[in-house]
């Protein structure tokens, strides 16, 4: 008997033959070229995120933090990008702004037309700028140092400085970057009463570690692992990890009383290229304890 594959409408079925499916990975697979290398380095997101900070004051409650890192910025193939987050921080309006280094890869001469476009930048309570394991590495710290305080943006390195807002203590504090660079917690926050909230700004995030075994800090801000650059769409993993980078990658973390965000970053390192990875804009809301 000679078996018929017709069904009820009396079409036969289109079998997916090798060719076919050859086909379809190969065209998947150039989507997925076009998209990590012509479309996401400049596609900007913005996350939007709560922060639960267990000894903050109630009256910082509410305080929007905007944290910006590793710029690893290219003049004529970056400017673009970087205009639209300019324009995306006038309208959330951030009361501090934290810039989480790495504004090169290693052209030191970089670093002036970007702060050019940073010093347009505007917060109510500031901007405070770190320096990261790139920019140790090529560039002299006194003199990135010089151009970015030029454009009115704080310069910390194993230092902190004191804000008062809305009636409140606030310690904002950068160590030196962490990979062949000189971090020092103690005289970062020496001078920094026990009952004063911390925000430490540390490029590397594996450093969190170090920054709480002394004290508790309510916020540390890093970047540096671009959340890995290329991540598996769905389940987010992320292959490629970085030293002082491998504990923690990406989003919020814990330890003790003190919490961890970790920025995807803005640029790229080694080839232009991120997949299921986006550059980041983090808009971070503090969160105080919601007392009973």
């Amino acid at each position: 008997m000679q078996h018929d594959d017709t069904d009820a409408l009396g079409t036969k079925p289109r079998l997916i033959t090798r060719r076919r499916a050859a086909g379809l990975v190969l065209a998947g697979a150039a989507g997925c070229l076009i998209d990590g290398f012509a479309i996401e380095p400049d596609l900007l997101s913005v996350t939007r995120q709560d922060v639960a900070c267990k000894k903050l004051p109630p009256a910082l409650d509410g305080l929007k933090v905007c944290l910006l890192a590793d710029f690893h910025f290219l003049p004529g193939t970056n400017d673009g990008l970087l205009d639209k987050i300019i324009a995306r921080v006038r309208i959330e309006k951030p009361d501090l702004i934290a810039l989480g280094g790495d504004y090169i890869s290693s052209d030191v001469s970089v670093v002036q037309p970007l702060v050019e476009k940073l010093g347009q930048l505007r917060c109510a309570h500031g901007i405070f700028a770190i320096m990261g394991n790139h920019d140790g590495w090529c560039g002299d710290p006194a003199i990135i140092r010089r151009q970015f305080e030029s454009k009115g943006i704080s310069f910390l390195i194993n230092q902190h400085s004191q804000l008062h807002i809305r009636g409140e203590k606030l310690a904002l504090a950068g160590t030196d970057f962490v990979w062949k660079g000189r971090p020092d917690p103690v005289k970062t926050l020496k001078g920094v009463s026990a009952d004063t909230p911390v925000i430490a700004l540390v490029h590397e995030p594996d450093y969190f570690d170090t920054m709480t075994a002394g004290r508790n800090i309510q916020l540390q801000l890093s970047g540096h692992t671009h959340g890995g650059q290329c991540r598996v769409p769905v389940i987010g993993y992320a292959p490629r990890k970085v030293t002082f980078g491998k504990k923690y990658i990406y989003g919020t973390y814990t330890r003790g009383d003190s919490t961890l965000f970790v920025t995807r970053g803005v640029g790229t390192s080694g080839p232009r290229v991120r997949f299921a990875c986006p550059p980041e804009l983090a808009m971070l809301t503090l969160r105080a304890p919601v007392l009973s």
